[in-house]
Parts: C-alpha cells; structure tokens; sequence
C-alpha cells in the first residue's frame, strides 16, 4: 500500500486539523503510534511544517470525514492517475575484484545442486560467460582441482531472492516438462 511522502509532517498536520484517532493516524503514514502520540505531545515535531495532503492530493475531505464519524475505518490513499515510472532494467552488474575468483567456485556449486540448470541461467546469476561454466561443468576448467563448491549467494555474487527466485522458477519448468 502506498504511504503520504512525508509521514511525520502529514501527521502533524491530520493531529491539528482532524479528531482521527492516533491508531488511523499511524495506520496511514506507516508511522508507530507512539511516534504519533509524540508528535501530538510536540516531543518529536519540533520544527516540522504540517504538510497538508488535501493539498497534494493524497486524501480526500470526504475520506477524512468518513474516517472521523467511524474509528474503526482506516483511511485510504487516494490514488493517482498518473501512471508510475517505469524502472530502467540493469546493466551488467559489476563485481569487484577480489569476488572475481570466486565465481567458479559459486558456478560449481550450482552446476553440484543443480545439475539440470541451464547455463544461460548461471551465466545470469552469476554475472560469467558460458564458456567459464561449460568448462567447469565439463571438468575441463583450468583449476577444477582448486574449486571448493561454494553458494554463490554466502560468496556475494548474487543476492538470497536472486537465486530462489531461479531455482523456484526453474523447477517449475522441470516438473512441467515432466
């Protein structure tokens, strides 16, 4: 759920202007409600200016009066219609120097768990070429006698959800083959 841009400011504001209740409050900026009860006692708002989000469009005065008349309702975020940006898609990702070498102990250890990956994925999670990884999993790998079967993901090659999403995606498409 989309939160206001400046929660303190806007709760300052909702405090002065409104009878919500701390717990709407804190509902709606994301904020905890002892912070909220502290803003209301000025301990932590001390030179914040109150930020009105009727005037920036993230609430309306009906929603805040329908919130007032029932304490249980929590209010909502009006939603814009302008649309988000779209993020730009990654480059390659560098990796620095001294986690270079680790790459093909990371690759072995996927090509050791995962034998039925393909290598384009590794080649992906890793950030190697297939080459490296054909040769690591042909044993044909200059220092096979060297590489110690790493996760990748402990190594800092790539991230914990990178490497779930893959595995989870691909044994989806392994059991659906089946």
């Amino acid at each position: 759920m989309r939160k206001p841009l400046m929660p303190k400011a806007t709760a300052s504001w909702l405090i002065e202007n409104t009878s919500l209740s701390f717990k709407q409050i804190s509902n709606f900026v994301g904020l905890h409600i002892l912070e909220i009860q502290a803003i209301a006692d000025g301990e932590v708002s001390n030179g914040i200016l109150s930020r009105n989000p009727l005037e920036n469009g993230e609430l309306t005065d009906e929603e805040i009066k329908k919130c007032e008349k029932d304490e249980k309702r929590d209010l909502q975020i009006k939603h814009s219609e302008i649309p988000m940006p779209q993020t730009k898609t990654k480059g390659a990702k560098y990796t620095p120097l001294s986690k270079r070498a680790d790459k093909p102990n990371g690759i072995y250890w996927l090509i050791k768990h995962y034998p039925s990956l393909p290598d384009s994925k590794i080649c992906k999670i890793i950030g190697t070429t297939k080459k490296t990884v054909q040769s690591i999993r042909d044993r044909t790998y200059w220092n096979i006698q060297g590489l110690r079967a790493q996760n990748p993901q402990e190594l800092g090659l790539c991230s914990r959800e990178e490497l779930q999403k893959m595995i989870e995606k691909f044994s989806k498409e392994e059991t659906v083959k089946q």
